[in-house]
This record gives structure tokens, C-alpha cells and sequence, in this order.
């Protein structure tokens, strides 16, 4: 008698991300995660420092959800790929919800417990995979609007599910978490415009700002940088400054922990337009870098405030 066996799913991706043929155990799949974050995305381990650790365990599996997602889109460098193993990892997160006994990814392991605890909804993490999805079509985008429209999806999910992990649910508090979202995904579109343009083929400075600029595709396309390209630059960055400081209430409307790593998120992206102008706006040939000394002083503040913030509150208690 022959024994099909069901496919491997993800084969084509990076070999870490291929489903394993057996289910690790819940700690197996959380240590997976936890290890996935601390060796990708420093600014996200250091924040989850703040956190007590009941919200950590719940971050490092949003965190690999959201890194499986992006390295399946941007790393197998096939478009044809990327869209089936993008459709292929939806059709596996949907077994959380739908047929959990079917799971054995370590992400969605860790995952299901997580949704389960915190009662997360699909739709953030599904919205996510659409702005992948566009990745793999769309290399230009006509108006700031547009821009903002990806990042509904391509970063606001990933602040929905932060706050939903940590007990939120107000949608004053979604809206301005978006405008957080929105501006650290701009910041990290103008400070990667030459990586983008030479490596993946996109253009995410909107077209029309660029026209109106006097900025064309061929100038970028030879990194030409000039005059123009500064102002538009500098156009750019100013009205990223303006999302982070009208999202930056939210610091206000949350408990301390939480408010020290939104915090330290907001200002890493500030951080990355004052990198920005530090080299005159020319993210056409050189990427800026955040030193090291300005993300020490961004934790330094990061502590202040959460000590201060519990200081404030054990004061009101005392009272």
C-alpha cells in the first residue's frame, strides 16, 4: 500500500521557515520566535526590554509572524514565488483560527496561543500579507495617499496587534497608532530609496511630489543627486515628522511599559529622518545610520520615562 504524505509547505523559501514534518511543543515554538527576533530586528528586542514578560511572550511570535511574512516576500527573489509561498502562509495562519489541530509551524504554534489569550481577530494578521502581495506587482505609486494606503497594511496591522496583545481595544488609540505606523514605514522608504531602487526595482517616493519636484524616474535611475532631489527629500521628512508627533498622544493613553517601548519606536524613527538630514537628504547613494551613541541616548530616554511614569503612578497610588 502506498502512504502519501502531505506536501512541505514553504519549500522554495528560506530553509528555516519550511514547516517541519512534526509539531514542535509550545515552549519549542516560543523559544523559536523569541531567538527569530533577537537575531533580526534589534530596535524590537531592545524595546521589548520594557515589557513585563507576559507581553513579551506574546511579542516575539507577532514579531516572527511579521518576519516570516517579509522575508517570504522580499528573499526568494521571484515574484511568482513570493506570491505562492505569501498565499500558502495565509492558508496556514487561517488554521489557527479554523482547524488549529492541522498547525505545526513553530510562528503559528506560538501564535495560536497567543490569539488565544488576547482574542486578536484574522484580520490584522491577513491585512499584513496584502501590502507583500503588492510588493510583488506594484513598483510605483502615483500619490502620498497611495503610500499611506500600503501602509494600512503594510504597518498599521503590526500596531494593531501590539495594542490587542497588550489589552486595547479603543479605536482612538488604533488611529493613532497608525499615524506611528505610517510615519516609522515612510522613514524607512526615504532612508532606503537607493536599496530599493537598485535592488528590488521599487520607487516609494509618490510621483507626483516627484513631478512636482522635478524629479524623474531616469535622474534616481542614475543617482543623480541634485537640488531637487533635496527639497523633496526634505519635503518628505517634514511631513513624516508631522504623523509622528500627531501619534505620539498615544504614549499618554497607555500604561507606563508599554508607553516606554511605543516611545522608543516613535523616537528610532525620528531618529532615522534626523540621520536623514545628516547626510543632506542624499538617500539616493548613501543609506543614513543611526549610530550607536544616538540609540544608547534613545534607550537612556526610554528608561527615564518608564521610571519616571511609575514614580508618577505610585505617587497617585499613595495618594
Amino acid at each position: 500500500m502506498i502512504v502519501s504524505t502531505p506536501p512541505v509547505r514553504l519549500q522554495g523559501g528560506p530553509p528555516s521557515f519550511v514547516e517541519p514534518a512534526t509539531a514542535p511543543t509550545l515552549e519549542e515554538a516560543r523559544a523559536w520566535c523569541k531567538s527569530l527576533a533577537e537575531s533580526h530586528y534589534e530596535n524590537f528586542h531592545v524595546a521589548t526590554w520594557f515589557l513585563p514578560a507576559r507581553l513579551r511572550t506574546h511579542f516575539y511570535p507577532i514579531y516572527a509572524y511579521c518576519r516570516v511574512s517579509d522575508d517570504l516576500s522580499d528573499e526568494v527573489g521571484d515574484p511568482l514565488l513570493a506570491l505562492r509561498l505569501l498565499n500558502e502562509w495565509e492558508k496556514m495562519l487561517l488554521e489557527v483560527y479554523d482547524s488549529p489541530t492541522s498547525v505545526k509551524h513553530p510562528v503559528l504554534i506560538a501564535l495560536a496561543e497567543t490569539i488565544r489569550s488576547c482574542d486578536i481577530p484574522r484580520e490584522p494578521f491577513t491585512h499584513l500579507l496584502v501590502s507583500f502581495r503588492k510588493d510583488q506587482t506594484f513598483s510605483r505609486y502615483q500619490t502620498m495617499e497611495e503610500l499611506a494606503s500600503y501602509s494600512d497594511s503594510s504597518a498599521s496591522p503590526v500596531g494593531h496587534l501590539i495594542l490587542y496583545s497588550s489589552g486595547y481595544r479603543d479605536p482612538e488609540l488604533f488611529a493613532l497608532s497608525d499615524k506611528i505606523c505610517t510615519g516609522l514605514q515612510f522613514a524607512n522608504m526615504w532612508q532606503d530609496v537607493g536599496p530599493d531602487l537598485t535592488e528590488r526595482g521599487r520607487i516609494y517616493l509618490p510621483e507626483d511630489e516627484m513631478k512636482r519636484f522635478n524629479v524623474t524616474p531616469q535622474q534616481l535611475q542614475a543617482g543623480e543627486f541634485t537640488p531637487a532631489y533635496r527639497e523633496l527629500l526634505r519635503y518628505l521628512v517634514g511631513k513624516t515628522r508631522v504623523l509622528f508627533a500627531e501619534g505620539q498622544p498615544i504614549e499618554d493613553r497607555v500604561d507606563a511599559d508599554l508607553a516606554s517601548a511605543l516611545r522608543l519606536f516613535r523616537r528610532g524613527g525620528e531618529a532615522i529622518l534626523d540621520a536623514i538630514e545628516a547626510i543632506d537628504f542624499n538617500t539616493l547613494n548613501h543609506r543614513p545610520i543611526v549610530t550607536k551613541a544616538t540609540k544608547m541616548r534613545l534607550v537612556g530616554g526610554a528608561l527615564t520615562g518608564k521610571l519616571a511614569a511609575s514614580f508618577r503612578s505610585k505617587k497617585r497610588s499613595a495618594a
